[in-house]
């Protein structure tokens, strides 16, 4: 299907730089900050924000320095862009086994090697089927590429003076700001209280209970604020109605039925042993209502919330059946297609890593998922030829349909976990039919294919989107591809670490401040990976608890019958707690308070898109800021090492002292709204390309 009249930004004949060693630098760099940014931010909130756009901003910026061409900052932004979707790949299954007890400790080098493993295997395997497929769907007039073509222009509109990196990096730097204050105690970053109603009869029943309710603040994180800005008033309202349905319905329903009934020395004495406490102060805390009310919603709400996210992952990919249908019959000819062109590309702009490369490329992963399963997963001989074989297939197939998804609606809205979760249960469910359990290693290779997978459809929508992006600018494919491959090396090496910190380093502050940390806690919630981890074990093992499943799948067919936008994104917010999605919602609500200010302005298409950039990198600079700060104390807490309180004990603990932190919700609030309005510019100039994440 190629277009003739096609003419990229950059002629095919021109020997312009751009493979250099500064712009490979730039984009290792951005893969391994911008990955680790949404690492963070995924373990907390449960979804990552694209990092096309910002990896194009600062790779501009730096470039520009430099005097680097255009050709070199689409290669740094190609680069710096993997980070994030190995990154997703990341934090959506290698938490699963730490949640489902295989990995604890998470970090050893056993661990180390086998996650890095796995993360490369899963990247590579991504960009080799990218590479067989690229040309077909690239060239396809039918596959719009929103993304790309935001990211195209904006390299476009660099080159002609235009930059928008100071509103990305002041945004960082507020936000790491912030999160200093907060790490010093000088600003609380939370606000809640138990109100309990006390003993209750219901009227004319034996119905009896102790009536209570949690209430929180909006947690003072700019990140999450940032992302309620980014995913709008619409989204960030479904995400927070989740957690008013989890903490504002369920858990006190749950709690007033059953707190009569709790046995606090019984209860006291598991939890000593478990934890490792005094058996005092295991009672002290099982005694308090806030600790039995959070109880009830981690082990009783969240697994409702889990049997959500299934029928909401089911129902996005019914949504996209067409779509997926179409990705599905399309792959297998474009492979043939792929092959017998793949020699024949002659100019620069159309050549492909070798097809003789791709092909050792991809036996390459087969073998080493044989044996990851075989040695290190120890399973037999069976079942790791099994695991690599569906692994193939898989991951070629969502690999496909990932890309062929991000050409219609762009990576931002790519149904990651959905697919991953497709992959997860076919590999259960064959892996169970050969007769496997947990003895057998069975959740181990099925956590560890779904990875691979994940990753590499994850990396395929990602590095599609880059292909495209490089197609409009005249970008050689087999360079990017090549700068790809050393991106996922370094991003698989480092992430595996980025996560075991943050797992570490919540569980030190658990420790300090007396809630239990680690991956699935209340400030590392890793949503996407309790669903794997608790699917993986149920249908290996039998061991899920299926009448609350069952129940949170009913409840997900009633979000479907209401016409609920998006079943998925209220299951999440009832995973998560309280404080996280408000905080969302309250960046949301900013977003909607900037789109009444610019129908109130009248703003012309050229103004709108002007504050919509602005607006953009002012929250993914807040999201990053808060992030990167985020990690050195995480850090830090490793080493043992944390941070004095610069404000007394005694005031910090007041109620009062909370007043504090709203200014920051003011001053985020103002930073969100009044600097993109305020750069709306004049009628009369050009629109600049509008930011899609």
């Amino acid at each position: 299907m190629s277009d003739k009249k096609f003419q990229p930004f950059v002629s095919s004949d021109s020997t312009m730089a751009e493979f250099t060693l500064k712009a490979l630098l730039i984009g290792l760099i951005l893969a391994v900050v911008l990955g680790a940014a949404n690492a963070y931010l995924g373990l907390k909130a449960g979804m990552t924000i694209a990092a096309t756009y910002p990896a194009a901003v600062i790779g501009m910026a730096l470039l520009r320095i430099t005097r680097g061409s255009i050709l070199e900052e689409n290669m740094a932004r190609t680069v710096g862009s993997i980070g994030e979707s190995v990154a997703a790949g990341a934090i959506f299954t290698l938490p699963a086994f730490y949640i489902s007890g295989i990995w604890n400790p998470f970090l050893t080098s056993s661990t180390y090697i086998t996650a890095t493993l796995i993360l490369i295997a899963g990247g590579v395997l991504g960009i080799m089927f990218v590479a067989l497929l690229r040309r077909v769907m690239v060239e396809d007039a039918e596959l719009p590429f929103p993304e790309s073509t935001a990211a195209a222009e904006i390299h476009k509109a660099g080159r002609a003076g235009g930059s928008g990196s100071k509103f990305l990096f002041g945004g960082m730097i507020f936000g790491g700001l912030i999160k200093l204050l907060i790490e010093f105690r000088v600003i609380a970053d939370l606000w809640q209280k138990f109100v309990q109603f006390g003993h209750q009869v219901v009227t004319g029943t034996v119905f009896q209970g102790e009536g209570g309710i949690k209430l929180s603040s909006p947690a003072v994180s700019p990140a999450y604020m940032g992302v309620g800005y980014i995913i709008g008033p619409k989204l960030a309202s479904l995400n927070f109605s989740g957690g008013l349905v989890a903490w504002g319905l369920l858990a006190p329903i749950i709690y007033y039925f059953l707190a009569p009934h709790l046995n606090i020395a019984e209860w006291a004495t598991y939890l000593a042993g478990a934890s490792n406490i005094p058996l005092e102060e295991a009672t002290a805390k099982v005694m308090n209502p806030m600790y039995q009310i959070e109880q009830v919603w981690r082990f009783i709400v969240r697994p409702i919330a889990i049997g959500g996210m299934l029928v909401g992952a089911g129902f996005t990919l019914f949504r996209m059946r067409k779509s997926l249908g179409e990705g599905i019959v399309r792959s297998v000819s474009d492979v043939k297609k792929a092959a017998s062109g793949a020699s024949q590309a002659t100019i620069r702009t159309e050549k492909d890593l070798p097809f003789l490369w791709i092909i050792i490329g991809i036996i390459s992963v087969a073998i080493a998922t044989f044996l990851i399963t075989l040695f290190i997963f120890e399973t037999s001989f069976l079942v790791a030829f099994v695991s690599a074989t569906v692994m193939i297939f898989l991951a070629f197939l969502f690999a496909a349909v990932s890309g062929y998804l991000v050409g219609i609606i762009g990576s931002s809205n790519n149904p990651i976990s959905g697919l991953t979760l497709t992959a997860l249960v076919v590999t259960a469910l064959v892996l169970v039919i050969l007769g496997v359990d947990s003895n057998s290693g069975g959740v181990k290779a099925v956590l560890g294919v779904a990875a691979i997978v994940c990753v590499s459809a994850a990396v395929a929508g990602e590095m599609l989107q880059d292909l495209k992006a490089g197609h409009i600018l005249g970008g050689t494919p087999w360079k990017m591809q090549v700068g790809d491959i050393i991106g996922v090396a370094l991003a698989g090496a480092v992430m595996f670490l980025v996560l075991a910190f943050l797992n570490q380093g919540d569980i030190a502050q658990g420790l300090q401040q007396g809630y239990e940390g680690g991956f699935g806690s209340k400030n590392l919630s890793a949503p996407q990976a309790g669903l794997m981890a608790m699917l993986s074990r149920g249908i290996v093992e039998g061991q899920m608890a299926w009448s609350l499943i069952i129940v949170g799948m009913i409840m997900g067919f009633a979000f479907i019958l209401m016409q609920v936008r998006s079943p998925m994104l209220v299951s999440v917010g009832m995973y998560l707690p309280l404080e996280t999605t408000f905080a969302i919602f309250l960046g949301g609500v900013l977003k909607g308070l900037v789109d009444i200010y610019n129908q109130k302005y009248q703003y012309n298409p050229a103004q709108l898109a002007r504050v919509e950039n602005t607006g953009v990198l002012l929250a993914s600079g807040l999201i990053a800021g808060e992030a990167l700060m985020g990690l050195i104390f995480a850090g830090l807490r490793v080493a043992d090492i944390f941070p004095p309180s610069l404000i007394p004990a005694a005031l910090f603990g007041n109620d009062w002292w909370f007043l504090v932190s709203i200014l920051v919700f003011v001053a985020i609030g103002w930073v969100l709204v009044r600097i993109p309005l305020k750069n709306a510019g004049n009628p009369d100039e050009p629109a600049p390309p509008t930011a899609v994440m």
